[in-house]
């Protein structure tokens, strides 16, 4: 008789289910608050910061003097096999947000780490990068910041 404890490990790539998508947009949630996090109203204006969190539903963008890196979620379809992609993207320049006017130099594209989620014992997500490097929500922050950091240091 087998033991009921004996069962296949789910595979990622069956259809997502709502807990797997749940699990998902949690850690994607979990990164961009310790990236950007939400900000609150307050009746003191605060002074500038040296890096500019700036926050969306979807992303965020983490904008120094003169380089940012933005984090950007693409969830797919029910239909598709994936749970999306997480992209990184290293930028030289100011990067122009959404209702804000276009800077006069835009910012250049430097490098990029796109991350797919994968299925881990925990309530966390693992992202895996394409060159197969593997992070958790908190050293993934860790690396986004890294790459500013790197960058920052460059123009320094």
């Amino acid at each position: 008789m087998k033991d009921s404890t004996d069962r296949p490990a789910p595979q990622w790539n069956a259809s997502p289910n709502a807990k797997a998508k749940n699990v998902v947009q949690r850690s994607v949630t979990a990164l961009l608050d310790e990236l950007a996090p939400e900000r609150v109203l307050k009746r003191v204006e605060q002074l500038p910061e040296t890096i500019e969190q700036h926050r969306t539903p979807t992303g965020c963008v983490l904008q120094a003097a003169d380089c940012a890196v933005s984090v950007s979620w693409f969830a797919n379809s029910a239909k598709d096999a994936t749970r999306g992609e997480l992209h990184v993207l290293v930028w030289r320049g100011k990067v122009t947000r959404r209702g804000m006017p276009p800077s006069r130099k835009g910012a250049t594209f430097i490098a990029d780490l796109i991350l797919r989620p994968i299925e881990a014992p925990t309530d966390d997500c693992v992202w895996q990068a394409t060159d197969g490097a593997r992070f958790d929500t908190s050293s993934l922050a860790a690396k986004c910041l890294a790459l500013l950091e790197e960058q920052i240091g460059r123009h320094a």
